[in-house]
Formats: C-alpha cells, structure tokens, sequence
C-alpha cells in the first residue's frame, strides 16, 4: 500500500465516488445508492467522517459515515430511513455513535488492506470524539449462494460460529465487529433480497 495515500472527501471527488459507488454495488438499486449530490452534501455536513483512498490521482476506496444515536430496543431501519436527506441529513454531531453508510473498493485494489485501514480510520474517529462505538448494516455478499435453503438469520450466525465464510461479514468480524441480528429490506439489493447483518464495534476506550 506504499504508493496509496488516504484523506477525508471534498466536493471535487463526487462525480468519482459515485462512480465507484455504482461499479461496486452492481446489484443494488442505484437510486439508493449514494448519489452525486449526496457526496457533496457529505462533504458539507461531516467530510471528517468520509475517507478516500485514492492511487495517484485515481479514486479506488470509500469509506462514509455519520454520527448518530441508535435505538438498540427498536434496531430494525432500512439505509434510507436511518440516513436521512442526502444520506447524511441524521448526522447529529453529539450523536454517541459513529454509523458507517458506505463502504466500496475497487475490485482490482481489493485485498491490499485498504479496507482494513478504512475500519482504523473510523476507529480512530470514534476514539478521537469519545463515542461509543460504530454500528453499520453488513453487507453480506456470499448469502446469495445459501439463500435457497437457509434464512438470514441462520446464515449470520452460522458465519458468526465460522461454519460459513461470507466474504465481507466474515472481514468485518475478524475486524471486531459483533454481529448483533439481521436487518431486513435494509438496502434493495437482488442478490441478499434485501438483508443485510446490523453490525456493532464497541470503543474500548469510550468513558461517560
């Protein structure tokens, strides 16, 4: 990762980001992806959320999010609902915890660590602003090869136990992350029929 560099987004990267946005989620209904407009706003409300890492002068990795408090009595929300206007417009800057929105890697840069590094920047933005942890909905790609004959439930935790490897789920584990249940029509996705698993990172260093 010697010649990659990372910095948070400014407005010039949109039309980019969306780009590697629709290039990476291929299955997932474009009009709720994050959209041109949605990552300039970003880049207005909360660019210290939102990292980049880019090769030379190419975009290859994006990493959103936005601060907010969360509702673990009540946790089931679709993308849309929990983003708000411009897939930021809920970011609250006393929120207690950091919500990642995106995550996307070029597939010709993937296992290079940047999203690995991404999961540290956003620990790092936690700690920074003493929250208490970051929450996202997982991705769970590999569920479109189980799907037929499992429900989602059972296949985040058969990943969870390591029976099943998911391919991004399985990441976000090794990373930390706790699998904490299932979210249903969380993104209109073809591929996961709309699942996807509500994640929890718990910051170790968070003091009340």
């Amino acid at each position: 990762m010697t010649d990659l560099r990372f910095q948070t987004l400014t407005a010039e990267w949109a039309p980019e980001c969306r780009r590697l946005e629709l290039s990476v989620f291929e299955h997932a209904n474009p009009d709720e992806l994050i959209a041109e407009d949605d990552f300039r706003a970003y880049a207005r409300v909360f660019p210290e959320g939102f990292f980049l890492c880019l090769d030379g002068e190419r975009l290859v990795g994006q990493a959103g999010g936005i601060f907010l408090n969360f509702d673990f009595a009540h946790p089931q929300h679709t993308i849309v609902e929990i983003t708000g206007e411009n897939q930021c417009g809920n970011h609250d800057p006393d929120g207690e915890w950091y919500y990642g929105t995106d995550i996307a890697v070029s597939p010709d840069y993937r296992r290079q660590g940047i999203g690995r590094r991404f999961y540290e920047l956003r620990k790092d933005l936690a700690k920074k602003h003493n929250r208490r942890g970051i929450i996202a909905g997982g991705h769970m790609p590999d569920f479109v090869n189980h799907k037929a004959n499992m429900s989602a439930a059972e296949y985040v935790d058969r990943v969870a136990s390591g029976e099943l490897y998911d391919a991004t789920l399985s990441f976000q584990l090794e990373n930390g992350f706790a699998i904490r249940g299932v979210l249903e029509n969380y993104i209109e996705d073809e591929a996961t029929d709309g699942w996807s698993a509500l994640i929890v990172w718990d910051n170790p260093e968070h003091s009340t």
